[in-house]
């Protein structure tokens, strides 16, 4: 084992976010084209390559390991590969593992992630309209992510909904969904959407800042600022009227990055040091090229040394192309 993963700005990395699988259930109209063309198998990491790189990291020094996806728990054999990293959180070198999941699975497999020390789920959920919770997913079920909601909350599992906030789409829900997260004891976090990937419509039609959502919320509520933090970028108010918590992830309007403790690591074990950024590092090659972990140490070390600032995210008319051209479903949420 190396030393902790220390960056060129003093910054300790400790966090470490995983997508499983670039595959979803769902094509929500801000993530992805519909007709995806999603990665062949033999590019995708094992379940084993996934556990002994999760490992890896833990052994430099990660303390909060979250699974995302596209869609994790489509993954086949998903649940194997948590058990397996659950014996991190026995032994105390893991302080949290976390799932970012769109809830459409969890009806199935709330019980068995509680059972594995999960203790909490971010599940994004933009809408609780039925018909424009089908527009905005395209392929979701709405009542499946209710009862997934039911299933995870009867497991103990705590649970914090993220929201895209999407000017003309659900702007107005934002209330709405606030009080009916806060009645049923759920944090909601609201996300401007981000400049990732190609997709069907404008990005800047979609694009609602949350500062102005902030300024009309707090017209009707009282919002104190609190030190809260689940590891994320996320700002988090306590709103006294409903006595429940409302987080806010604004990559465009109040860049987060000076205190960025995390990285990303592909499904094709690519390590990305910044989510908004396209320099890389092949951790897959590292991996598949030896038993020994020590070229994946030293993979780890020389990317963690390249990590930058920050990112460099433009929504406006005159920037038509995204930041970065992978998708948010391969990088990971």
């Amino acid at each position: 084992m190396s030393q902790p993963m220390i960056d060129p700005f003093g910054r300790e990395v400790s966090y470490l976010r995983v997508s499983v699988t670039d595959r979803c259930d769902f094509r929500c109209v801000y993530c992805m084209a519909e007709d995806m063309t999603f990665l062949p198998k033999r590019e995708v990491l094992t379940l084993e390559e996934l556990d002994r790189l999760c490992s890896a990291f833990v052994d430099k020094g990660v303390r909060k390991l979250r699974l995302t996806g596209g869609e994790p728990l489509v993954r086949k054999n998903i649940m194997s590969l948590i058990r397996n990293l659950s014996r991190h959180l026995d032994s105390g070198k893991l302080e949290e593992l976390t799932i970012t999941t769109n809830g459409s699975q969890l009806a199935r497999f709330a019980d068995e992630l509680a059972e594995c020390g999960v203790r909490r789920l971010n599940v994004s959920m933009d809408t609780m309209d039925a018909a424009k919770f089908k527009t905005i997913t395209r392929w979701g079920d709405l009542g499946k992510v209710m009862d997934g909601l039911r299933a995870a909350t009867e497991a103990g599992l705590s649970i914090k909904i993220n929201m895209v906030a999407l000017k003309g789409v659900n702007e107005h829900e934002i209330v709405p969904m606030m009080r009916w997260c806060h009645d049923n004891g759920y944090d909601l976090t609201l996300i401007e959407t981000m400049p990732l990937g190609e997709i069907d419509e404008d990005r800047t039609d979609q694009y609602l800042p949350l500062s102005l959502v902030r300024a009309r919320i707090a017209e009707d509520f009282t919002l104190t600022d609190i030190p809260y933090k689940t590891g994320g970028p996320a700002r988090y108010v306590e709103v006294k009227e409903t006595g429940g918590r409302l987080g806010f992830i604004t990559p465009m309007t109040h860049n987060f990055c000076e205190s960025c403790n995390r990285v990303r690591v592909t499904c094709t074990g690519m390590l990305y040091m910044c989510l908004g950024q396209d320099d890389s590092a092949d951790l897959r090659a590292a991996l598949r090229a030896s038993e020994s972990n020590d070229l994946l140490y030293d993979a780890i070390d020389e990317a963690i040394g390249r990590k930058p600032k920050g990112h460099d995210f433009i929504i406006d008319r005159r920037t038509r192309q995204p930041a970065v051209s992978r998708h948010m479903s391969v990088t990971g949420g």
